[in-house]
C-alpha cells in the first residue's frame, strides 16, 4: 500500500487536533506546528492549505488561522432562515438595522412586476445564529400588499409575520446566486475582515397565486453558509 503524503499525514493529525476545539481556537504558528510535527514548513503550508479549502480553519491576515465554526448547509427546499437555524439546534436572532417605506427603483420594480416608483416596505436586518452574525437581509414588499407592517415586530420570522398578518404564503421563489467580497459596512456588521467571501443571494418570493410578492437580496458569510443540493443525471 503506497504511502501518504506527508502533508497529507499533517493534515488527519491536525483535524485530530482540532476535534472537540471551540470555533475560533487559534492554531499554533507553521513554525510552530514544523517543529512539533518535524516537518517542513511547505508541508505544514500544503495542510493548512487543504484544511482551509474544506472549511476546516479560517485565516485572517495578520492575526493567525483559526479553527472554523461549523457550516449551515441550506437545501433547495424553500424555509425560512429561523426555520433553517432551529432545525440544526441554533437560536435564531434579529438585529433590526432599517424599517420604511420608500420607491421602487427600476430593478426591485422589475423583480416585483411593479410600476417604478411604487411604494414598498424596506426591511434591513442582520440575522444570528446563537449571537453571532450569519448574514445581512434586506426585503422590499409591495406596501399595499402590508399595510401597517412597519409596526409589526420584525424580530422574528417575517414570513410568519406574512402568513398570520397578511395571508400571504411564500410558496416558491427565485435564486440567483454568486460569489462576492465584503466591503467595509458589510464585513463590520458581519465581524469579518475586509474582504472576507460571501455569498450574494437575490430571492424574489412568490405566493399561493404565483404572484411576486418578495424581494430579497441576503449576504451570508462563505465560512459559515453553504448551499448544497443533489443534481442528477438523465439517460441518453
Amino acid at each position: 500500500m503506497a504511502r501518504q503524503a506527508k502533508h497529507e499525514e499533517l493534515r488527519l493529525a491536525l483535524l485530530s487536533e482540532m476535534a472537540g476545539a471551540a470555533p475560533h481556537t487559534a492554531l499554533p504558528t507553521e513554525r510552530e506546528i514544523s517543529a512539533r510535527h518535524g516537518v517542513s514548513r511547505n508541508t505544514v503550508r500544503q495542510a493548512m492549505n487543504a484544511l482551509e479549502a474544506a472549511g476546516h480553519v479560517y485565516r485572517v491576515q495578520g492575526a493567525g488561522t483559526f479553527v472554523s465554526p461549523s457550516v449551515v448547509s441550506k437545501s433547495l427546499t424553500l424555509t425560512s432562515f429561523s426555520e433553517d437555524m432551529r432545525a440544526r439546534g441554533l437560536e435564531p436572532g434579529v438585529r433590526l438595522l432599517a424599517a420604511e417605506t420608500v420607491r421602487a427603483g427600476r430593478q426591485i420594480a422589475e423583480r416585483l412586476d411593479i410600476t417604478p416608483g411604487t411604494e414598498v416596505v424596506r426591511v434591513s436586518r442582520l440575522r444570528l445564529a446563537d449571537g453571532s452574525p450569519m448574514c445581512l437581509e434586506n426585503v422590499h414588499l409591495p406596501a399595499d400588499r402590508v399595510p401597517g407592517l412597519l409596526e409589526a415586530d420584525l424580530t422574528g420570522s417575517l414570513y410568519a409575520v406574512l402568513r398570520e398578518r397578511y395571508q400571504i404564503d411564500i410558496r416558491s421563489a427565485e435564486q440567483i446566486v454568486r460569489a462576492a467580497e465584503l466591503g467595509d459596512t458589510e464585513a463590520a456588521l458581519l465581524g469579518v475582515p475586509l474582504g472576507s467571501s460571501a455569498l450574494h443571494v437575490q430571492r424574489v418570493g412568490l405566493d399561493q397565486r404565483e404572484s411576486p410578492v418578495e424581494a430579497t437580496t441576503t449576504i451570508y458569510r462563505a465560512d459559515l453558509y453553504d448551499i448544497r443540493f443533489t443534481v442528477r443525471r438523465t439517460q441518453p
